[in-house]
């Protein structure tokens, strides 16, 4: 008789340790105390395993959601809703009012999801069982309580949940025809059946390869070349857009090589716009001081174009006005400014002052000689008429980092200087005080800077630095375009807009 309840739909609640399982039954062995169910779902989510086999001790509660009819029709609502595997929905059965059969209700649980019955489903909730089907299930249920009974109930799959809730309180479907209609409504959406969806997922990629981008496009340009009509854009024909301050109106082709030296350049440098700046020599760079002072721009004009524009660079390397301004009055900058007895000293105590004029606290190292050249001697005037501070002692200098080192103490000529003990005592002095330096006009030859620089400052023209220069800038010193002719160098200005400039090495 065991037979007679395959087919039929039931929830088995293992406890709290296994779960409830839902599914149709399959087989029912008497011998070996077993049920086992297909296509089984587990607290309300579906198995991977086709089927699972219960022995009869791990059973504390089972349900029958659906006893199959004659003709295996879904007596007890619609498969779909069964083979959901919700929690906790069962089929009480209790007297008809003709006393002909008995009537089975499906109450629905108000913590788990539910599936809406299709149109061709009955229109109630209720589900009339022939005597026949009362006189069957009453012997399943002798044969369930005979399964509950005994031990040793085991399964055979091997996938178990640590826990699962069993809900306590169900809730009635309503009635009427509102309802009635949200049915008919809610099963044109929601009414597929579960096995209709792919278990895999869409392949965007290899359906997106279908698509062949290029070949559409080719056709529509060919069918608008026929036609006659304007295209209104392709991938390779795209609106030309400028920027704010760029002209719209076609121009010139843009040369970048604008300055060309009579003689071939050991290194090039490039601007952020892209212009080509080559270097000259140290003789080339001297003559075109020496013409340009017989033209008017003399030394003093010099000195004070190289003092601004020095410190221009360095207020901007000392924060800019982020650092300077009347709020940060108690974090003003300190600045060391090391100084030789050469014109290339004239020009760092030139910066000096232009410095101290915006409260920037300057110590002006200048080694004590007996005479000085007049250049020094006039700046020196001017210098001390700052709050600026100068010191001829390296022991005057501070202990503690500064902000910024200016080095003016090499120079092109006059290399004895280096072995001066006071040299010396500045180079050991700078590199171990970890501030960044900036060297304002340095030599070209590397052996003859003991001071690593971070920045270099070139006049006019730069010079072929090598790597321990640093980065290097250039300042406009105010030399004009025919000095450079004279000289038979074709220059055209790449400062634009400012007055110094980086330099980038090709």
């Amino acid at each position: 008789m065991a037979t007679d309840w395959l087919g039929s739909i039931v929830s088995i609640n293992c406890g709290e340790s296994l779960g409830v399982y839902q599914g149709r039954v399959s087989a029912v062995d008497q011998v070996s105390q077993t049920i086992s169910l297909t296509r089984p779902f587990h607290n309300g989510v579906k198995c991977l395993v086709p089927e699972v086999t219960f022995r009869a001790g791990d059973i504390t509660e089972l349900k029958i959601l659906e006893i199959p009819g004659p003709g295996d029709s879904r007596q007890c609502g619609d498969l779909q809703q069964t083979e959901m595997g919700i929690p906790g929905v069962g089929c009480q059965v209790g007297p008809s009012q003709n006393g002909t059969g008995k009537v089975l209700k499906k109450p629905i649980s108000s913590s788990a999801p539910q599936n809406i019955p299709r149109r061709t489903d009955m229109k109630n909730q209720d589900i009339i069982i022939s005597p026949q089907q009362q006189c069957s299930k009453s012997y399943m249920d002798r044969h369930v309580e005979t399964l509950t009974q005994s031990k040793g109930f085991r399964r055979r799959h091997n996938s178990w949940s640590s826990s699962s809730r069993h809900p306590n309180q169900v809730t009635p479907k309503k009635s009427g025809l509102k309802n009635g209609q949200m049915k008919s409504k809610d099963d044109e959406c929601f009414g597929d059946d579960i096995d209709e969806i792919p278990d895999t997922d869409f392949d965007f990629e290899g359906n997106l390869a279908l698509f062949d981008k290029a070949a559409v496009f080719e056709e529509i340009e060919t069918y608008e070349r026929r036609s006659g009509t304007r295209s209104r854009g392709t991938p390779n024909e795209k609106p030309a857009r400028y920027r704010h301050d760029e002209n719209i109106l076609e121009s010139e082709p843009i040369v970048y090589r604008r300055i060309v030296v009579p003689q071939n350049a050991n290194k090039e440098f490039c601007t952020d716009s892209g212009l080509v700046v080559p270097s000259v020599s140290y003789e080339l760079h001297k003559k075109l001081l020496s013409v340009a002072e017989k033209h008017g721009l003399t030394l003093e004009r010099r000195l004070e174009m190289t003092g601004v524009c020095a410190s221009q660079m360095a207020l901007s390397l000392l924060g800019g006005p982020n650092r300077l301004n009347p709020k940060n009055v108690h974090q003003r900058p300190t600045v060391a400014l090391l100084c030789g007895p050469h014109v290339k000293g004239a020009q760092g105590i030139s910066c000096g002052r232009h410095l101290s004029n915006h409260d920037v606290h300057v110590i002006l190292f200048l080694p004590n000689f007996v005479k000085m050249l007049e250049s020094i001697t006039n700046e020196l005037n001017l210098f001390s008429k700052t709050q600026g501070q100068q010191v001829s002692s390296v022991k005057d200098l501070p202990d503690t980092p500064v902000d910024l080192v200016i080095n003016c103490l090499d120079c092109h000529e006059n290399a004895f200087l280096r072995d001066q003990p006071w040299y010396k005592a500045v180079v050991d002095w700078a590199n171990q005080n970890r501030a960044p330096v900036l060297s304002i006009d340095p030599p070209i030859n590397e052996m003859e800077q003991g001071i690593d620089a971070k920045w270099s400052l070139a006049l006019g023209l730069p010079l072929p630095l090598g790597e321990r220069a640093g980065r290097v800038y250039l300042c406009d010193i105010g030399i004009p375009q025919k000095v450079f002719q004279e000289v038979g160098i074709n220059y055209h200005s790449p400062f634009g807009c400012k007055f110094v400039i980086p330099l980038h090495s090709t």
